[in-house]
């Protein structure tokens, strides 16, 4: 193969000036037994054309026309391995090249040289695009308006097949430039089976499964979501029979889209005139309806993290709201409508009205949660999103996941009442911690907080009456950790085992033929030794439970007269005797620096005043930071956490990250409008960019806050 030459040396075919670059090139064939031919390729400012040869009056054999919509594909390693060259793809509107070479430098050279033509291009206007520029140029002249809709059917209902995109798209495989391993096309393919899947619409038996496929396409594939704008606002203009069901199938993808994605500035424009242009064509009628709640959605609309589940879209079919259930401590719930558009902040502020609690100066908040595991849920977070999200988690798991209300920054626990809703949350949260290990008491203080909790739940004792089971009431890592150790004290060893250890070792049996026999052997005693011990720890589990839940039923019997209200009082007066009551505890690995790894595993406890350090089991913290004394705070990697207080970074390594984030940024805020101080912008400043995500505070007491937190107080 010979090396491309520049104009200026003027080789073989033409002599013309415009030619860029000339070279032999292999292309790829079908519908022959030779995979490669090699042609004489001479690219131009207008084409790519190759030829038999080189010689003057040689046969041209195919012209690929360069336009703004072509695309290349640049040479890569993987392709090289596999076919021993180096390839270039281009492709056209009707044709695709499949050009390869043996030399990296030719291959790079061509394809710099052919992406170069494609970006002097100006950019490729269809119909559809210039229609709807004369449409809002005319939008104030309806008989304009009028007679560009009737000489163009393009813009009209359609029952034929569409054949191009109404929007360009580039040429060229969607797995170089968008999803790949999903099984979709270019962006041009797929578009036209977005229309044949629109068509669909007006006979399928059951639109559900049509409409989410449409809308996980677009989610996957931004590009197509003006297109599919595009075509239903085509197919919702001049329609023959507008008010049918089969009709108004296309409104009703046209509401989904609408509360899911929203298009871009040119065609957002253009949908609005089309909707208020129906609404004044068809006032009162089902179309008028449909019009009027998508021009209030587009308003609302924030592009969704996943597609509306089956409920909702049946919602907005109806043009519906959807009933959403939020638990809170206490084994209560609340039933609220929501919508598409619906926040955490929103359902956070209705259910503090709904619970009387708007007056608190504590802050709320919802968390995902299940027997297991709870998140809160950032407050600019869609509730339709989170719980569309539950359905996936369900399915993958057998566990059953709910939203819940509760007590999320516990700024000030002495203004709550005895008596109200607020007092049974921090109950029931308190009590959570507690049965989670996460409220260092003796052994004592424990059996009596479960003594209480019971009272609280069942009354006075009784022998008929069922209680909860153990791992309800109290901490089980206590009882592993007291059995292990009453396990792991030193035994005597069997007399074989003494035997071996004063045998000197060329006295025990050599390797040969019996090693794999004694291996064998010794395999099956550990194991059978392995299954001793472990039925010996459930045993011994089952002794200590047993002896645990007979203390606290003693302790129980003792309760006798408390009321609901006075054994949480004497919960929490117990509960509050721990000094860091009311922090929210996260799991942290401690960096160490005189080692240089993290090493030691604590809690991070972020209260209303300060965050302390604990070692875990342990009721006196390590250390404690005001908040005055912060210098900043935030994210310094993937997983670690770094806190500046003074003079000193103490880094920490957590799956948290944005939990803590969140929650000091919380206590910081409402410290903030606590003081009835603004923030002073002077004072805030960024670090270098390893320090992503940081919050600098002011050196004064009062700290300076970056960012709000996700949730209102």
């Amino acid at each position: 193969m010979k090396k491309p030459t520049s104009e200026d040396k003027g080789m073989g075919v033409d002599e013309d000036p415009d030619l860029i670059v000339k070279g032999w090139l292999l292309r790829e064939v079908g519908g022959s037994w030779i995979k490669h031919r090699r042609y004489w390729f001479v690219l131009s400012h207008d084409s790519l054309d190759y030829y038999t040869g080189p010689e003057k009056g040689a046969r041209r054999l195919g012209t690929l026309v360069l336009t703004s919509l072509c695309s290349v594909i640049w040479p890569d390693k993987q392709t090289y391995k596999e076919a021993g060259y180096w390839s270039i793809t281009v492709y056209g509107r009707k044709h695709c090249y499949r050009l390869y070479t043996k030399h990296f430098n030719e291959a790079v050279h061509w394809a710099c040289a052919i992406q170069k033509i494609i970006d002097t291009k100006s950019p490729v206007e269809t119909p559809t695009q210039l229609l709807i520029r004369d449409i809002e140029e005319n939008k104030f002249n309806p008989e304009v308006v009028e007679h560009i809709y009737q000489h163009n059917t393009i813009l009209k209902y359609t029952q034929g097949p569409l054949h191009a995109p109404l929007l360009p798209f580039p040429y060229g495989n969607l797995e170089h430039t968008y999803h790949n391993g999903k099984g979709y096309g270019s962006v041009r393919e797929e578009a036209v089976k977005l229309f044949n899947c629109l068509q669909q619409l007006e006979l399928a038996r059951e639109p559900v499964p049509i409409i989410q496929g449409v809308l996980q396409t677009c989610l996957d594939l931004r590009p197509l979501r003006d297109e599919v704008y595009c075509q239903l606002v085509k197919q919702t203009s001049h329609t023959p029979s507008p008010n049918t069901a089969a009709h108004l199938r296309y409104w009703q993808l046209l509401t989904c889209m609408s509360c899911t994605f929203l298009p871009g500035s040119t065609v957002l424009k253009y949908l609005r005139f089309h909707l208020k242009r129906v609404q004044s064509q068809s006032p009162e009628s089902e179309m008028d309806n449909y019009a009027s709640f998508i021009s209030e959605a587009v308003e609302k609309t924030k592009c969704r993290e996943c597609v509306p589940s089956w409920e909702e879209i049946q919602m907005l079919m109806n043009r519906q709201e959807m009933l959403c259930t939020v638990h809170y401590p206490g084994c209560g719930s609340c039933h609220l409508y929501i919508s598409s558009h619906t926040t955490a902040n929103e359902v956070v502020r209705r259910m503090q009205e709904k619970l009387g609690l708007q007056d608190s100066k504590n802050t709320f908040a919802l968390y995902e949660q299940n027997a297991l595991w709870e998140q809160p849920v950032a407050g600019n977070s869609l509730i339709a999103d989170v719980l569309t999200s539950f359905t996936t988690k369900e399915s993958e798991s057998e566990s059953q996941w709910k939203l819940c209300f509760k007590l999320y920054c516990l700024l000030d626990a002495d203004s709550i009442s005895v008596d109200s809703i607020e007092h049974l949350f921090l109950f029931e949260q308190c009590h959570e911690m507690v049965v989670r290990g996460q409220l260092p008491a003796c052994e004592e203080d424990l059996l009596a907080l479960a003594a209480l909790r019971l009272q609280s739940l069942m009354g006075d004792f009784s022998t008929h009456a069922p209680f909860p089971p153990l791992d309800e009431l109290f901490p089980g890592h206590m009882l592993e950790t007291r059995v292990l150790m009453s396990l792991s004290a030193p035994q005597a060893a069997p007399p074989c085992q003494v035997a071996a250890q004063d045998c000197p070792a060329t006295q025990r049996f050599p390797t040969g033929l019996l090693a794999g026999t004694l291996w064998s052997h010794s395999a099956t005693v550990a194991h059978k030794q392995k299954m001793e011990n472990d039925m010996r720890l459930r045993s011994r589990l089952k002794e200590e439970a047993a002896a645990v839940m007979t203390a606290i039923l003693e302790r129980w019997k003792g309760l006798a007269g408390y009321s609901s209200r006075d054994s949480m009082a004497a919960y929490l007066t117990i509960a509050r005797q721990w000094s860091g009551f009311g922090s929210t505890l996260y799991e942290v690995d401690f960096y160490i620096s005189s080692t240089g790894n993290f090493s030691q595993k604590l809690w991070l406890g972020v209260a209303a005043t300060s965050v302390s350090i604990y070692k875990q089991g342990e009721s006196e913290a390590l250390e404690s930071f005001p908040y005055g004394q912060i210098c900043s705070y935030g994210v310094s990697d993937s997983n670690t956490f770094k806190i500046t207080a003074g003079d000193r970074d103490l880094i920490f390594e957590t799956s948290k990250l944005t939990e803590i984030m969140q929650l000091m940024n919380a206590y910081f805020s409402a410290i903030h409008r606590q003081w009835g101080k603004g923030e002073d912008p002077d004072t805030i400043t960024f670090t270098e960019s390893t320090d992503v995500g940081f919050r600098h505070m002011a050196s004064t007491p009062t700290p300076t806050l970056l960012e709000l937190p996700s949730h209102p107080v």
